[in-house]
């Protein structure tokens, strides 16, 4: 099939450096092999919120993502850094804050601020593992950028692929919100043809085909999935699944949006004001059948694992790089701070785990999942890391986890730039912009778990305000 020969015709070999480390001893000139625990299977979808079927959704069909909950541990208040693509993948591929990679946008690259950090990968590289990359895991740009490298880190795989189908090749096919616009515009197609003619497909197919010849090796190999991401491409049947007249379509109430401060929705473009009931209701369609389209492919990853005997020596990690809005606050897609995009699906399977398939509400971050799977995997922890392993939430669900999670965005345009934080304590969350200059957001959700209703300015709270500001890290200023 052509678009498997394009997949193949895609596979680079990189060989790994020597680069210095950050609190981490340099290894022999030649690997030796891995003392490692266990293999690790990291899989990550770009752009999925919780809208899957193991956390709650009414609608969502995600059986595959489903049943590795059910054998592992879901967490339930899990929150990213920076709900932005390359700015949340920096942080937790080096296991530092955004404010400490510097990385805001979309076009830095991390070792232009941080060359010498050791990533998640590269560390398992340096102890004698086999890494590899099928797809999206550092950042590059959906759909621009896909079959090629982006902005990778060749140090950190022994090989890559980047796989390329035929959602690449029929984007005159595509409908955008904003005409000729698919990576930031909301856009979509019902496509012909099958699973495996699309990147993700020849994607799976391709992490199979190295589980496949790596299974007595050490490994990590690390999935990245497009979908769902838009735009969202993918076969009929997955669209046919969610007909637009049943998919959820959140309210704003009148007036709402002068209750929060406006860099709270800065990101809501004039196309996305106006889009019509129809149209909003196409567009969720789109990205819910493109979860479940995401979901199967996952399946097919999961299933060669077991099939070859590997799911009793594979530490499986199962997340994605931030979250994302369907209309909630008025709001489409990412980069605000509200739980939609700030909060992410993780899940974690290990072997032989205790109380497999019970959740935890233990609060956690992204930044977390290095020094997570270094302990598990028994190597040496970096120094440089920034957050905490995750180990005792998979050995006792009922732990409460960390007292809060911090996420961030920066707003700019030609002469203006400035961040807002958040705090995200398990009763509330406190948002400030410009250092509370340029507005303030409190939310209770023991009485509003949808953040409907801003407290930012009732004097009742202004001693909770107090105390939740002082977990705001101290700005920095791009």
């Amino acid at each position: 099939m052509k678009w498997r020969a394009m997949a193949l015709a895609c596979l680079i070999g990189l060989a790994w450096s020597a680069a210095s480390l950050i609190g981490l001893a340099e290894p022999p000139a030649e690997a030796t092999p891995s003392a490692g625990r266990y293999n690790v299977l990291f899989i990550i979808a770009d752009d999925l919120n919780n809208a899957l079927a193991c956390y709650g959704h009414p609608v969502v069909r995600t059986p595959n993502i489903d049943r590795l909950a059910a054998k592992g541990r879901r967490f339930d208040r899990a929150y990213n850094q920076f709900p932005l693509c390359n700015p949340s993948r920096a942080s937790f591929l080096t296991g530092l804050r955004p404010d400490h990679t510097r990385v805001y946008d979309n076009a830095v690259h991390f070792r232009e601020n941080v060359p010498d950090v050791v990533t998640l990968p590269e560390c398992f590289c340096k102890h004698g593992y086999f890494t590899a990359r099928v797809g999206k895991l550092f950042h590059y740009g959906v759909p621009t950028q896909i079959g090629t490298s982006g902005l990778d880190d060749p140090q950190s795989w022994d090989l890559v692929v980047n796989p390329r189908g035929r959602d690449k090749d029929e984007e005159d096919k595509i409908f955008s919100l904003v005409q000729g616009k698919f990576g930031g515009a909301l856009s979509w197609l019902s496509a012909d043809g099958a699973d495996e003619e699309q990147t993700d497909g020849i994607g799976a197919a391709e992490a199979v085909r190295l589980l496949e010849q790596h299974q007595k090796d050490r490994f990590f190999l690390a999935v990245g999935f497009y979908r769902p991401h838009t735009p969202y491409v993918l076969p009929h049947r997955y669209f046919q699944m969610y007909p637009p007249d049943r998919v959820p379509l959140p309210q704003i109430p009148q007036g709402y949006f002068d209750t929060i401060p406006p860099p709270a929705i800065a990101t809501l473009s004039r196309e996305e004001r106006e889009i019509d009931e129809g149209l909003k209701r196409q567009a969720i369609q789109a990205y819910l059948a493109s979860i479940t389209f995401m979901d199967a492919q996952c399946g097919k990853v999961l299933d060669a694992l077991e099939r070859l005997g590997l799911a009793d020596n594979t530490v499986v990690v199962m997340t994605s790089d931030h979250g994302y809005h369907m209309h909630e606050h008025g709001l489409w897609q990412k980069r605000s701070l509200f739980e939609e995009a700030t909060r992410v699906p993780l899940i974690i399977a290990v072997p032989g785990m205790k109380d497999a398939g019970k959740p935890t509400q233990g609060i956690v971050e992204m930044v977390d999942l290095y020094p997570t799977l270094v302990e598990l995997c028994g190597l040496p922890k970096p120094a440089h890391l920034d957050g905490q392993s995750m180990v005792p939430l998979l050995d006792d669900p009922a732990l409460p986890g960390k007292p809060y999670a911090v996420t961030q965005v920066l707003r700019q345009s030609r002469k203006d730039v400035f961040q807002g934080y958040s705090v995200r304590t398990p009763r509330w969350r406190y948002t400030e912009w410009d250092g509370g200059k340029r507005g303030v957001e409190l939310y209770d959700y023991e009485t509003d778990p949808a953040e409907m209703r801003n407290l930012g300015d009732d004097p009742q709270f202004a001693d909770v305000r107090a105390e939740l500001k002082k977990l705001i890290p101290n700005p920095i200023a791009k």
